[in-house]
């Protein structure tokens, strides 16, 4: 494809340095599709993404060729009424990077609106600075579960979103953190970041563990990061009476049975998560301030030309994977 070189008044081309490669890529990679979302045509994939400001439109303030920057990659309409309360992530006319039929990021240059850009530190670097887009998914999920100094939060899988959703937690105030997967090296790294209480879900229960360190009485907030049918239906016994349910993975089925009645007689709430709004300057200062850290969670690196081999790694070799990232040199 062409290099972009038309620029809107407001818009600035970005030279790519490093994209993070994200389950919806693995699953658009193998499947074709999310939900509502079908590739019908080659599409480029990635859109955890950062790099260096080139150009700038004639009307862009505050954005200078040469800066390094993360690129949010959801862009909403800013009209609706959705933007107008700042839920802009509910925009449902939002162009976002890698989602049919919009283009990703695995290439040299993109084109992005200058106020969806955001300044990186000079101690940042570029990987750093992709990773902004899975933390502020971990914020948002924080946020939607209402997390509060002194809190116990119980996060359910231990692949890059959940670690990162650990640490937002504990940014947020939450003074023990109970880390659920099942696979030993994702348990290593949520030690690493802050967990309390690493629960291996193959060989103990979850629920059990979760009652041993809250008193019998259930997790604040807990949050569903695996994206399993089984993990969705088990926070119902791992939240505490008046407790929130933070649902962030996305199950393979949108149908199937939950415990309603155990809901109505606690008195939980069930919050889902639509990836975030008006969290990426909060997750560069995170991560710029070291409250954040993402150092553990790459585990495997490839250059642009080696985008797809990064693609396949993610998806078959989750048991040494948390985050691949792909550089652009």
């Amino acid at each position: 494809m062409p290099v972009p070189t038309t620029l809107g008044p407001h818009d600035c081309r970005v030279r790519v340095g490093a994209v993070g490669v994200c389950g919806s890529d693995v699953h658009y990679y193998e499947h074709g599709r999310i939900g509502p979302f079908v590739v019908e045509k080659p599409m480029i994939l990635g859109h955890e993404c950062a790099g260096t400001v080139v150009e700038v439109g004639a009307h862009v303030k505050g954005i200078t060729e040469g800066q390094r920057v993360a690129i949010e990659p959801g862009v909403p309409c800013r009209r609706c009424r959705f933007c107008h309360e700042g839920k802009y992530n509910l925009c449902r006319d939002v162009v976002f990077l890698a989602t049919p039929p919009v283009d990703g990021a695995f290439c040299e240059y993109v084109v992005s609106p200058a106020d969806f850009l955001f300044a990186l530190p000079d101690a940042m670097t570029l990987e750093q600075g992709a990773l902004v887009e899975p933390l502020a998914v971990g914020v948002h999920a924080a946020r939607r579960g209402g997390v509060k100094p002194g809190d116990t939060v119980a996060v359910i899988g231990m692949g890059t979103i959940g670690l990162l959703t650990l640490q937002a937690a504990a940014a947020h105030g939450a003074t023990r953190a109970i880390a659920a997967d099942v696979q030993p090296n994702r348990l290593a790294a949520a030690g690493q970041v802050g967990a309390t209480r690493l629960v291996n879900a193959a060989s103990e229960s979850v629920v059990e563990a979760v009652h041993e360190e809250t008193n019998g009485l259930g997790a604040d907030v807990v949050f569903e990061t695996a994206g399993t049918v089984a993990t969705v239906q088990q926070t119902t016994e791992c939240v505490r009476p008046g407790g929130v349910v933070v649902l962030v993975g996305l199950p393979p089925e949108s149908e199937f049975p939950f415990d309603v009645m155990s809901l109505l007689n606690r008195e939980f709430d069930v919050r889902g998560v639509f990836r975030y709004a008006n969290a990426y300057r909060a997750c560069v200062d995170l991560i710029a301030t070291g409250r954040v850290n993402v150092e553990p969670l790459v585990t495997a690196r490839y250059r642009l030309e080696e985008a797809e081999e990064a693609l396949v790694f993610a998806s078959t070799r989750k048991d040494s994977c948390i985050k691949v990232a792909v550089t652009v040199p």
